[in-house]
């Protein structure tokens, strides 16, 4: 299923700048990045519990805000994509 991630971490203190490079990191792990602090991830269930509670135990619940988009299967429908950043298919081929 393709699950959209997006998080808004405060950075006024190096403890926050610190929560925002490592959720970044877990996400990069998982799914491509599509803006700043926005990520389209092809998961499974059981991958997607295991990042959602990596990302929750990283994260300040008083000061940071985490939300995960459940497109599902059929998510190419669901998804339109406008300007300068050249849209991908999170199934097709990666070349790095």
């Amino acid at each position: 299923m393709l699950v959209l991630i997006t998080y808004d971490v405060n950075t006024e203190d190096a403890a926050g700048r610190k929560r925002l490079r490592q959720i970044a990191k877990q996400c990069v792990n998982y799914g491509q990045r599509v803006q700043c602090s926005v990520f389209e991830c092809l998961l499974e269930p059981a991958q997607c519990k295991l990042l959602q509670a990596k990302l929750l135990s990283i994260m300040d619940a008083e000061k940071d805000s985490l939300r995960f988009y459940y497109l599902g299967k059929r998510y190419e429908s669901k998804i339109e994509h406008f300007g300068c950043k050249v849209s991908y298919l999170p199934e097709g081929t990666l070349l790095i």
